[in-house]
This record gives structure tokens, sequence and C-alpha cells, in this order.
């Protein structure tokens, strides 16, 4: 699903990866395993920091185009 959301995304020259790959993976991860349900509509990725200190912006996700097609195992 963060595949998915990177698709096209800037990407970032220490990981190489889209900027905020990580952060996102994190979050989806809470918060899937504190709802047990993928998350719904527009939600917001919390700032960040790389690994140098520098402060990332927070993005919003829309999360009913990222995991259309995603369920999660019973």
């Amino acid at each position: 699903m963060v595949d998915r959301w990177a698709e096209g995304k800037a990407l970032n020259p220490d990981s190489g990866r889209a900027n905020g790959y990580y952060r996102m993976t994190g979050w989806l991860l809470n918060y899937v395993t504190e709802n047990r349900e993928l998350p719904k509509g527009i939600h917001g990725m919390p700032e960040g920091r790389d690994r140098h200190g520098r402060t990332e912006p927070s993005f919003p996700v829309d999360f009913d185009q990222v995991s259309e097609g995603f369920t999660l195992p019973e």
C-alpha cells in the first residue's frame, strides 16, 4: 500500500525511497495494530525529521485511494 502511494513521488537521496515513505509505513503499522482495520479517508502523516535533523513536513494521504483492493487477513 505504501509502495502504491509512493509511485511518482520525489525520492529522498539518503534512502532512495519517496519522502515520507518510512514515516507513513510506521504510522500505518501503528494504525492497523491499534484499530484492526485499514484507515479510511484522508489522514495527515505527522511531521518528521530526516537523519540530518532537518524537519520534514506533514502530508495528507487519501487512504480510500491507496487502500483500494487491499484487505487485512482475518
